[in-house]
Protein backbone atom coordinates (compact mmCIF):
# COMPACT_ATOMS: atom_id res chain seq x y z
CA UNK A 1 0.00 0.00 0.00
CA UNK A 2 1.44 3.31 -1.12
CA UNK A 3 2.24 5.52 1.78
CA UNK A 4 2.83 9.08 1.83
CA UNK A 5 3.57 11.67 4.09
CA UNK A 6 4.40 15.60 3.42
CA UNK A 7 5.94 17.87 5.64
CA UNK A 8 7.51 21.33 5.79
CA UNK A 9 4.96 24.18 4.93
CA UNK A 10 4.03 26.45 6.73
CA UNK A 11 3.58 30.44 6.63
CA UNK A 12 6.30 32.54 4.81
CA UNK A 13 6.34 35.90 3.67
CA UNK A 14 7.19 36.75 -0.30
CA UNK A 15 10.28 36.33 -1.36
CA UNK A 16 11.30 33.67 1.01
CA UNK A 17 11.77 29.86 1.10
CA UNK A 18 10.51 26.92 1.98
CA UNK A 19 11.64 23.21 1.97
CA UNK A 20 8.89 20.46 1.68
CA UNK A 21 9.56 16.78 1.88
CA UNK A 22 8.01 13.30 1.83
CA UNK A 23 8.91 10.34 3.24
CA UNK A 24 7.64 7.45 1.14
CA UNK A 25 6.71 3.69 1.91
CA UNK A 26 4.66 0.65 0.53
CA UNK A 27 6.64 0.47 -2.12
CA UNK A 28 9.90 0.31 -4.00
CA UNK A 29 10.81 3.85 -3.98
CA UNK A 30 14.15 3.84 -5.71
CA UNK A 31 12.44 2.55 -9.50
CA UNK A 32 9.31 5.25 -9.39
CA UNK A 33 9.21 8.38 -10.88
CA UNK A 34 7.41 11.11 -8.58
CA UNK A 35 5.86 14.57 -8.85
CA UNK A 36 4.83 17.40 -6.83
CA UNK A 37 0.70 18.44 -7.40
CA UNK A 38 -0.77 21.62 -5.49
CA UNK A 39 -3.97 23.17 -4.93
CA UNK A 40 -4.56 26.19 -4.22
CA UNK A 41 -8.12 27.38 -2.53
CA UNK A 42 -10.85 27.33 -4.60
CA UNK A 43 -8.97 25.63 -7.06
CA UNK A 44 -8.38 22.31 -9.13
CA UNK A 45 -5.41 20.52 -9.12
CA UNK A 46 -1.87 22.21 -10.57
CA UNK A 47 1.23 19.71 -11.20
CA UNK A 48 4.30 21.55 -10.31
CA UNK A 49 7.31 19.48 -11.01
CA UNK A 50 7.87 15.74 -11.72
CA UNK A 51 11.37 13.98 -11.26
CA UNK A 52 12.58 10.18 -12.58
CA UNK A 53 13.69 7.61 -10.58
CA UNK A 54 17.27 8.38 -10.62
CA UNK A 55 17.24 12.00 -10.25
CA UNK A 56 18.22 12.60 -13.27
CA UNK A 57 15.55 13.66 -15.24
CA UNK A 58 12.78 16.52 -13.72
CA UNK A 59 10.15 18.78 -15.07
CA UNK A 60 8.70 21.78 -14.01
CA UNK A 61 5.74 24.17 -14.46
CA UNK A 62 6.27 26.97 -16.36
CA UNK A 63 4.83 29.09 -13.22
CA UNK A 64 7.91 27.65 -10.73
CA UNK A 65 10.33 27.22 -13.14
CA UNK A 66 13.44 29.12 -12.10
CA UNK A 67 11.88 28.87 -8.61
CA UNK A 68 11.35 25.54 -7.30
CA UNK A 69 13.82 22.76 -7.47
CA UNK A 70 12.84 18.67 -7.17
CA UNK A 71 15.07 16.16 -5.99
CA UNK A 72 14.95 13.17 -3.86
CA UNK A 73 17.44 10.63 -1.89
CA UNK A 74 16.37 7.14 -3.11
CA UNK A 75 18.65 5.88 0.59
CA UNK A 76 16.06 7.64 2.71
CA UNK A 77 12.53 7.22 0.38
CA UNK A 78 12.60 11.06 0.64
CA UNK A 79 11.15 13.51 -2.36
CA UNK A 80 12.04 17.15 -1.42
CA UNK A 81 10.87 20.14 -3.45
CA UNK A 82 12.71 23.49 -2.32
CA UNK A 83 10.81 26.55 -3.33
CA UNK A 84 12.60 29.92 -3.40
CA UNK A 85 11.58 33.54 -4.23
CA UNK A 86 7.88 32.67 -2.66
CA UNK A 87 5.00 34.59 -4.24
CA UNK A 88 1.36 34.39 -2.80
CA UNK A 89 0.03 32.82 -5.46
CA UNK A 90 2.19 29.87 -4.37
CA UNK A 91 -0.23 29.11 -1.50
CA UNK A 92 -1.73 26.05 -1.80
CA UNK A 93 -1.78 22.53 -0.19
CA UNK A 94 0.98 20.45 -1.77
CA UNK A 95 1.18 16.86 -2.27
CA UNK A 96 3.24 14.31 -3.28
CA UNK A 97 2.50 11.49 -5.57
CA UNK A 98 3.67 8.42 -6.94
CA UNK A 99 3.66 8.47 -10.68
CA UNK A 100 4.08 6.23 -13.82
CA UNK A 101 5.85 9.12 -16.78
CA UNK A 102 7.82 12.42 -16.37
CA UNK A 103 5.12 14.22 -18.41
CA UNK A 104 3.01 16.60 -16.49
CA UNK A 105 0.05 15.24 -14.75
CA UNK A 106 -2.08 15.15 -11.57
CA UNK A 107 -3.29 11.52 -10.67
CA UNK A 108 -1.57 9.62 -7.59
CA UNK A 109 -2.14 11.77 -4.61
CA UNK A 110 -2.79 9.28 -1.97
CA UNK A 111 -2.30 11.26 1.24
CA UNK A 112 -3.37 15.09 2.98
CA UNK A 113 -0.56 17.19 1.87
CA UNK A 114 1.22 20.15 3.30
CA UNK A 115 -0.08 23.56 3.55
CA UNK A 116 2.13 26.48 2.21
CA UNK A 117 0.46 30.04 2.38
CA UNK A 118 2.86 32.85 1.40
CA UNK A 119 1.77 36.40 3.15
CA UNK A 120 3.03 39.55 4.26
Amino acid sequence: QVQLVESGGGLVQPGGSLRLSCVASGFTFGVSVMRWVRQAPGKGLEWVSTINNGGGITRYADSVKGRFTISRDNDKKTLYLQMNSLKPEDSAVYYCAKTTTILPGTTGIVSQGTQVIVSS
